[in-house]
């Protein structure tokens, strides 16, 4: 049903869509309105205006992706979805103007933006619920190129919805990145904070650390680390997929220098006789690793005196980074990290001048 209709100096257009209700105001002319009129019709006989049949609330559409993502990808990429999502809800519940999915348009994206640069929180990004949470590593505003991860995982999750035909179009299609000018340079030890760093580390986690040091695995990686995975004879540590986990650039063999390799022999000795685990690094119940690493790593800097030293991630940089300092090339510590993308390693490459400049002068024409 549509209409047009007066009031004052101005026409109005009123038309039910689906259920829906649009009123729009369209000026002094009668012959525009009517125009306009035309028009809308149109568009409802094609179903133009956008609205899909059987629309969802976006809670609900939330938890669906949710339970999908766990069904299909990885339990750290549904992990890092959940963050994502939950900060997304956040910013629903300040900015109620949308309830149910077609209603979120690319005003709303770029709204989420800002409300992400005006948050408080941690140093991995987490959104801190209020003041009274924060913490001395809390800060104001998400960086950069963390909102622009988080628009990307909303254009995965608003797409799942396309195809599932809750919606026509993605909103975060027409919202521009942010310019990335405030990514902070990665943090690594240099090689007397790694020591003072182990030092400090209690008998039990200093294992751990020095093999994330010594190899630059990833959290996931070390935790789904099983002795099947280790060669002390070749001196090679395999990551591998597992039945439960696979590794995010897929498969790679790491070289063991001498003291790491000393270091796991004497644990699988240890391991034969106690605990008989297929972790290398297992729970006190012999199953996979639940020590919150995080938390014992910020607990071990602030005893050593390491300032900024607040991700697991910084012990990766520091193996990558020492590398580069010592004359490794880029495409090698690509290997050795994992990274699908050169452009990735190239983070690292200020650390290596002298070694760019040797490169160069080896040209003789």
């Amino acid at each position: 049903m549509a209409r047009i209709y007066k009031r004052g100096r101005n026409w109005y257009l009123d038309i039910s869509v689906k259920g829906r209700r649009i009123r729009k105001r369209l000026g002094p002319s009668k012959d525009v309105a009517k125009l306009a009129l035309k028009d809308a019709e149109v568009k409802a006989a094609r179903d133009e205006f956008g609205f899909i049949q059987n629309d969802i609330a976006i809670e609900k559409f939330l938890e669906k992706f949710l339970e999908y993502s766990r069904t299909n990808h990885s339990k750290a990429t549904t992990k890092r979805y959940n963050a994502v999502i939950d900060n997304f809800k956040g910013f629903l519940a300040a900015y109620p103007s949308a309830v149910f999915l077609s209603q979120v348009k690319p005003e709303h994206i770029d709204l989420y933006k800002v409300y992400r640069k005006d948050a408080l929180v941690n140093p991995n990004g987490k959104r801190v619920e209020s003041e009274e949470k924060a913490t001395e590593f809390t800060r104001k505003g998400a960086r950069s190129k963390t909102i622009n991860f988080e628009i990307d995982t909303l254009r995965t999750v608003f797409n799942l919805a396309i195809k599932w035909d809750y919606l026509k179009e993605n909103p975060t299609q027409k919202v521009t990145r942010l310019k990335v000018s405030d990514s902070k340079a990665p943090r690594f030890l240099t090689i007397e904070e790694c020591e003072r760093f182990l030092s400090y580390c209690p008998d039990d986690l200093h294992p751990i650390y020095f093999t994330f040091l010594n190899t630059g695995m990833r959290k996931a990686e070390l935790e789904n680390l099983e002795w099947g995975d280790i060669d002390l004879k070749r001196r090679r540590i395999k990551i591998r997929f597992k039945p439960d986990w696979k590794p995010k650039s897929g498969e790679r063999e790491i070289p063991m220098n001498q003291k790491l390799n000393d270091l796991l022999t004497e644990l699988k000795k240890k391991n034969a006789s106690g605990l008989k685990s297929n972790y290398v690094f297992p729970h006190s119940d012999g199953r996979k690793l639940k020590t919150k690493l995080r938390r014992q790593l910020i607990k071990i800097a602030i005893e050593a005196n390491i300032k900024d030293l607040t991700t697991l991630h910084s012990l990766r940089h520091t193996f990558a980074s020492q590398l580069i300092m010592k004359g490794v090339d880029l495409p090698t510590v690509q290997k050795l990290m994992g990274h699908s993308d050169i452009q990735t390693t190239m983070i690292y490459s200020h650390l290596a001048p002298d070694h760019l400049a040797d490169a160069v002068e080896k040209l003789d024409y």
